[in-house]
């Protein structure tokens, strides 16, 4: 058998779809929002890697200080075989994992996008001869199958990605990656932490302007696919601190009254000037928070490891 191999979960017209239930809900809203994945075209993809290299932007940096100098420790922890990744995109954090796991027999990388899974999948097993490959094409916030691979297994859901989730989203989320476990398996959880408050925002709110161009993007996605005729230049990026719920939020503000028009969902929708259009939710945690999150999943935390600076943390946690 090839030691790389890719199953399609996800229907071939499933992004369409989703986009089209997405944005008539949330534009019909009130307040009205969108949610974050749909940033991610390749426009928004490279904006993204871009901001990652930002001065004011550290998560990525501080995430991968500390895989840097704990995936011993982690590999040693989990004792893993099967390593599967949520959100892979080009399984570059994970390379770190991948090497230190010794015992390691397959990566599952699961990503919505079949290019990325490919190229990242072919570029490992050039890397790793020996290692197999079993990519899924799949949207992780839905109902997952993972393939019969050896255990134990260690599932990775990093980046502070968990923190795009509202609460409730959460808990049904960490309760469907817990069915995914069998006893004794982990999960290793990136979550970004709570901070100065200037820190978080100059983080989502950029000197460059990058991320202003990225929250646009999603207005952008939604002319191309679906016909809309938003102008983009006409919302103004906003990030602001939610104290209360210790989360950033992105929005989009419009500058002036105007009615945008979706063909493809036969909808105009109107926005008062100064109206607002949410886009992120960026939850922020604290470890007791963490590990009763996790708790409430079935999952017992184990581990916890901070960068230096004490911006971000991974966890690890056993289904139990």
């Amino acid at each position: 058998m090839s030691p790389f191999h890719i199953t399609r979960t996800l229907p071939e017209d499933a992004t369409d779809a989703a986009l089209r239930a997405d944005v008539l809900h949330g534009l019909t809203a009130t307040p009205k929002t969108l949610p974050p994945k749909w940033f991610y075209d390749a426009h928004g993809s490279e904006l993204f890697e871009r901001i990652t290299e930002l001065p004011e932007y550290y998560p990525t940096r501080a995430e991968r200080e500390i895989l840097l100098d704990r995936a011993a420790e982690i590999a040693a922890a989990s004792g893993a075989r099967t390593l599967v990744e949520l959100g892979s995109g080009s399984s570059e954090k994970t390379r770190h994992l991948i090497e230190a796991l010794t015992g390691l027999h397959t990566y599952v990388p699961v990503d919505v996008s079949e290019s990325a899974l490919t190229g990242a999948g072919h570029a490992l097993i050039a890397e790793h001869p020996g290692l197999h490959v079993h990519a899924l094409i799949a949207d992780f916030t839905a109902r997952l199958a993972l393939p019969d691979t050896p255990g134990p297994r260690l599932l990775a859901f990093l980046g502070g990605t968990i923190g795009n989730l509202l609460p409730r989203e959460r808990a049904v989320f960490l309760a469907s990656v817990r069915a995914l476990l069998a006893p004794g398996d982990a999960l290793l959880l990136g979550t970004d932490l709570v901070k100065d408050e200037g820190v978080l925002v100059r983080a989502y709110d950029d000197a460059a302007g990058v991320t202003a161009a990225f929250n646009r993007n999603v207005l952008t996605v939604v002319n191309r696919e679906l016909g809309a005729d938003f102008d983009a230049g006409a919302f103004d990026h906003v990030a602001l601190w939610d104290a209360g719920r210790e989360w950033i939020e992105m929005r989009l503000r419009s500058r002036r009254a105007q009615t945008v028009k979706i063909p493809a969902l036969d909808l105009a929708v109107d926005f008062a000037a100064g109206e607002e259009l949410r886009t992120e939710v960026s939850a922020k945690f604290r470890e007791d928070g963490v590990r009763g999150e996790l708790a409430a999943a079935g999952l017992e935390l184990t581990h916890w490891w901070t960068d230096r600076a004490g911006r971000f943390a991974l966890s690890l946690s056993v289904a139990r």
